[in-house]
């Protein structure tokens, strides 16, 4: 079953383009990744599905219901983690949750306290009183205290400190465990690499691709480092090779393609030392933003 549905949906903020055209599926259960660069249209891609703003054509449906038609009775069942995050400066965190969780038609105080828990946050303190940090916990807190069946998550850990993100992470693959189906839109690819299933890479407000995390990281890409005497001679500018780097004593490329026509080339070289790695995701991608 798809949880989410985009069908061709576009948005142009007169003639400038927020996305266009954008055509993907979310899967019940899954862990998908929205991937791009600041400014290439994943917010307005999510504010759209959200029917915070209404777009220029196309739809998106949610647990099978048009999005902006249905748009109160699908987001009872959504998290919203949005990219900045304003609330009341005088308001306690407590206060603010409380009235957060009296639209939703159940007792959300255990899991308040639950998930403050766990993201040690002060409930007690006033809003104008927190850090960036401190406040994108209220938001995540914010979004989960209901245990909606699904989660969106937009640029969801600046502010945070590693050992929270880290924290945060295991937080969202265990309501993943419990049913809930997570977007998960960054530009940091290392932390989609950690959390996805799938990913759909987007550019200038247009889908370039998508694929699954597994056969991306096993498409024979490969990272190589050499190192010895007189390396810059251009051998290594063939088919299949990206991120060139030529020095006198040291050569490094992003490889994809048959092994055997490099294992010729460095047979006729004199070499010090030899490195052969799995890139990153971040590496893999490169390519799609330049």
């Amino acid at each position: 079953m798809n949880v989410i549905e985009f069908n061709k949906l576009t948005k142009y903020y007169g003639k400038v383009k927020g996305c266009k055209d954008i055509d993907f599926n979310v899967v019940e259960g899954e862990i998908f990744g929205f991937i791009g660069p600041n400014g290439a249209g994943k917010s307005t891609t999510i504010r759209c599905m959200l029917s915070l703003i209404y777009p220029t054509s196309g739809s998106v449906t949610i647990f099978g219901k048009d999005a902006i038609k249905f748009g109160p009775e699908v987001r009872e069942s959504i998290g919203y983690l949005p990219s900045e995050i304003f609330y009341y400066d005088k308001m306690k965190v407590k206060d603010l949750l409380k009235y957060s969780a009296s639209f939703y038609h159940k007792d959300c105080s255990a899991r308040i306290i639950e998930l403050a828990e766990i993201m040690e946050l002060d409930l007690n303190r006033k809003i104008e009183d927190l850090s960036l940090g401190n406040k994108k916990k209220v938001g995540i807190v914010q979004g989960l205290l209901h245990s909606p069946k699904l989660i969106i998550l937009d640029e969801p850990t600046s502010g945070l400190d590693p050992l929270m993100q880290q924290k945060f992470f295991n937080l969202i693959r265990e309501e993943n465990k419990n049913g809930a189906t997570v977007l998960f839109s960054s530009h940091i690819l290392s932390e989609v690499q950690q959390l996805c299933n799938r990913v759909a890479i987007i550019k200038d407000g247009e889908i370039l691709s998508i694929q699954d995390i597994k056969s991306i990281k096993n498409d024979n890409y490969k990272r190589f480092t050499f190192r010895g005497k007189s390396l810059n001679n251009g051998k290594f500018d063939i088919e299949g090779v990206s991120q060139l780097k030529e020095r006198e004593d040291k050569v490094t490329f992003l490889y994809k393609g048959d092994i055997n026509k490099i294992v010729k080339i460095i047979s006729t070289l004199k070499l010090n030392d030899i490195t052969i790695e799995e890139p990153t995701l971040e590496e893999i991608f490169m390519h799609y933003y330049e």
